[in-house]
């Protein structure tokens, strides 16, 4: 039986940056009312309550939802407002060098884009990314820059010599986070486990980078039974199922 289904949010329950749409924000809803649900992404905190958030109902069925932004490294329950459990903060030095590397593998790689749309690395606090087209791309552009993941490989081959007391992992379409080492989606999936008390058998992921080297990856490595999916659609099709099949708990 499981109890738990964890998400993705970028490429598996909305398109790039984009909100969730009406129809996966009722889905939502209704698996919401049969068993708990958590997502884990890459993004911030204002990246899940401008995609996410805006489209669920606020009453009592969030309680069963678990929010952990920039992969894990915070986590977010609602207790009649969402409340912050931990955060697992960079300290200033070590922002300092990540930003200098991301910044110098990009460069070294050959693959610094001729236009960017807004801020390039953004300084999460427990997380820092580097999204190479810029935060506001159009999802157009990055559709197409890196649609094999060819050009974050070479980048993150690179930050992995520069950065090696550090996680690097490839996210969204353009992006590549860097978080403490250890500190990842996997160790997102064990504080889902010890403070919601679900051993990892009774969870689910459901994820678009679960391939090696993706940000997806660590939560199937820790052991929880995972379904990669291309986009929203199959996610949704995933959710239909389990609100059909699941018995209320």
């Amino acid at each position: 039986m499981k109890r738990l289904i964890v998400f993705d949010l970028d490429g598996t329950l909305a398109r790039s940056k984009s909100p969730v749409d009406p129809g996966m924000s009722t889905l939502l809803t209704a698996l919401l009312g049969v068993t708990r649900a958590a997502i884990i992404s890459g993004g911030a905190w204002p990246q899940f309550e401008a995609q996410l958030l805006r489209g669920l109902p606020r009453d009592e069925r969030l309680s069963r939802l678990s929010l952990l932004p920039t992969c894990g490294t915070k986590f977010f329950v609602y207790r009649g407002d969402w409340t912050e459990l931990y955060s697992e903060d960079l300290g200033p030095g070590d922002r300092d060098t990540i930003v200098h590397a991301l910044a110098r593998a990009l460069k070294e790689s050959g693959f610094a884009p001729t236009r960017v749309w807004g801020q390039a690395i953004e300084d999460r606090g427990s997380q820092i990314t580097l999204s190479v087209l810029g935060q506001q791309a159009p999802l157009d552009a990055k559709i197409g820059w890196d649609p094999d993941f060819t050009r974050r490989k070479k980048i993150k081959a690179i930050l992995d010599t520069l950065l090696p007391g550090f996680s690097v992992r490839l996210g969204g379409m353009t992006s590549i986070d860097v978080t403490r080492s250890g500190i990842d989606k996997g160790y997102g999936i064990g504080k889902l486990r010890d403070l919601l008390g679900i051993a990892l058998e009774e969870m689910v992921f459901v994820g678009d980078a679960l391939f090696v080297g993706g940000n997806d990856r660590p939560a199937m490595d820790a052991g929880v039974a995972s379904i990669e999916v291309r986009d929203p659609e199959d996610t949704r099709r995933i959710i239909e199922t389990l609100v059909a099949c699941l018995e209320p708990s």
